[in-house]
């Protein structure tokens, strides 16, 4: 066979490659079994790049061996030659590999695996795991709002419309949200901004909440959660290099959706820490040294501030806002809220004030500079629809040329999910007075916000009555993040394994009782101190259960390593 012929069949796109022994070659697409080789194919063998290139396998003339430094084949098994990954752990995007997200992270995997050797028999000194890792209410037991699903179950099947056992007013709405759908049905993309609709039930009661301050729709986007708002501002904010690099302020402990955004975009986390003795509130000296040590590597450009808490259940006060926001204003500082906990608030002479009601009581001094994005959603409060993924973002003050280049970033994803559009629309555009399913609503929304004030309490009470946990007073939001004293030996233990002490503490408690926390190191903390987050959403008997699981293991652990 001529040198031009196999150079033809070494380049069609058909040609295979098999493997026998310590040889391989190639067929024009047939597969040729061991010891049935025609003389041609025979004439073709080379060696495998596994043995050793012997002058007998250099049958092949006029094809020379592959270039130093170009990455080898592999031989598989089944004779069949595949390459090295393109996407390897080295070459993948390294700030990726930066990303951590302590709520879903190691415990919670083992807490997996732990639920799978229950169901498959493997014997443990408990029946079940609780997980009281997340803020998943409707996982958690809370039941759903009527008027919400009614609502929902019409718009995904508009049949149901004919139905009499609806009332009317939930068919209302759900026209209402129907007829500002492409094609009359939630399974059409909407505008990238959100229904138009559902923006101005937004603005709406934006205006009613903040007594009156206007709301424009256009400054409104409805997004998938408020994380993917948080994220879309944090991509808008986010560039430069070196001393230029933006940096981002963030309260510690924080919720770690900030600290992995920031890694994943290569931003600078710059942190502030939150006053635990002075149940963690905020405090603007801490805010300036914090400030001041940034620019000393970095260019800080935004503020983040999470209230209600999360994870440390603080609602702040009016002056605090006030203060951060002179602060912003001073500094020039992007503010963003986090207000996603708004209706979560339970202790007594605690209230909500949202940033913007306080910008524009503030004066035009600051309500027409200081640059403000707020976030809410539909996962938390007294809805706990985390999985419909519904929520908003109000932007005030955006430089216009920046807006126009936020809503090219939104329509890069088409559109949030239209069924979480819809639901956002319903928290906004609840049942009202003389309407059919007032009554329901309002008995419901109670209920659940009075059951969740009582295990605030509940929680804080019982925890602080074990030797070594203290626990601040849950104001607000769904979690406690109690102060843990671990002895000396438990911490080395730990650090010997290459563990944050806490960590230690948390995998250790649930190998022991199934309770699965995370450890404060996922959200920060001074150093020296140790803490874990924990939800109050589990129902009030299994709450108790937990508690007390908590105590016994506590005692447990301080005597072991003491």
């Amino acid at each position: 066979m001529s040198p031009s012929r196999i150079g033809q069949m070494l380049s069609s796109r058909s040609l295979r490659v098999i493997t026998r022994g310590n040889y391989r070659f190639f067929g024009n697409g047939a597969q040729y079994p061991a010891g049935h080789l025609t003389s041609g194919v025979r004439s073709m063998m080379i060696p495998s790049p596994l043995s050793p290139f012997s002058s007998q396998s250099r049958a092949l003339s006029g094809v020379s061996a592959p270039p130093r430094g170009l990455v080898q084949e592999k031989m598989s098994e089944n004779a069949v030659f595949s390459r090295n990954k393109v996407l390897t752990i080295d070459t993948m995007n390294p700030k990726v590999k930066n990303v951590e997200y302590a709520v879903r992270g190691p415990i919670v995997q083992r807490a997996v695996q732990i639920e799978k050797e229950l169901r498959e028999g493997v014997k443990k000194p408990f029946t079940e795991v609780i997980k009281a890792n997340i803020g998943d209410a409707h996982a958690m037991g809370q039941k759903p709002i009527t008027f919400f699903r009614q609502v929902l179950a019409l718009c995904s099947y508009p049949e149901l419309l004919n139905d009499n056992m609806f009332p009317e007013d939930a068919k209302s709405r759900a026209r209402h949200i129907l007829q500002a759908c492409g094609g009359s049905s939630m399974g059409a993309y909407s505008a990238s901004q959100g229904i138009d609709c559902v923006r101005q039930d937004v603005a709406r009661y934006i205006e009613r909440r903040d007594g009156g301050v206007p709301c424009d729709p256009d400054n409104v986007y409805l997004t998938t959660g408020a994380s993917d708002g948080i994220v879309t501002m944090l991509k808008l904010l986010v560039c430069g290099e070196g001393a230029s690099k933006t940096g981002v302020m963030i309260s510690i402990p924080q919720y770690p959706l900030y600290s992995a955004a920031l890694a994943e975009l290569g931003a600078v986390q710059v942190n502030y820490y939150l006053n635990e003795e002075k149940c963690w509130s905020m405090d603007l000296r801490e805010l300036e040294r914090s400030l001041a040590e940034a620019r000393k590597h970095c260019n800080p450009k935004a503020l983040c501030i999470i209230n209600p808490g999360n994870p440390t259940g603080q609602v702040q006060s009016r002056q605090c806002i006030e203060d951060v926001i002179r602060f912003a204003a001073k500094e020039r500082l992007f503010l963003m809220a986090d207000e996603v906990y708004q209706d979560n608030v339970y202790a007594e002479g605690c209230q909500f004030h949202s940033f913007k009601k306080v910008l524009f009581e503030l004066g035009p001094q600051y309500s027409n500079t200081v640059e403000l994005a707020s976030f809410h959603s539909t996962s938390k409060c007294y809805m706990g629809e985390c999985g419909f993924r519904g929520g908003y973002m109000e932007v005030i003050n955006m430089d216009p040329e920046v807006k126009a280049q936020l809503t090219k970033l939104v329509s890069v994803r088409l559109c949030p999910p239209v069924p979480g559009q819809a639901l956002m629309d319903l928290v906004v555009n609840s049942p009202q007075p003389g309407e059919p399913s007032y009554t329901t609503f309002m008995k419901e929304r109670t209920a659940t916000l009075s059951l969740l004030a009582e295990k605030a309490k509940l929680t804080e009470e019982i925890l602080n009555t074990v030797p070594g946990i203290t626990c601040n007073p849950v104001q607000g939001a769904m979690y406690s993040f109690p102060n843990i004293s671990l002895p000396q030996k438990a911490i080395k233990d730990a650090k010997a394994l290459g563990q944050a002490p806490d960590m230690f503490y948390c995998m250790k408690m649930l190998e022991e009782t199934g309770i699965c926390l995370v450890p404060g190191s996922g959200f920060g903390q001074k150093d020296g101190t140790y803490h874990f987050r924990m939800t109050i959403l589990p129902p009030t008997d299994k709450l108790k259960i937990l508690l007390a699981k908590v105590n016994e293991f506590h005692q447990k652990f301080t005597q072991q390593y003491s």
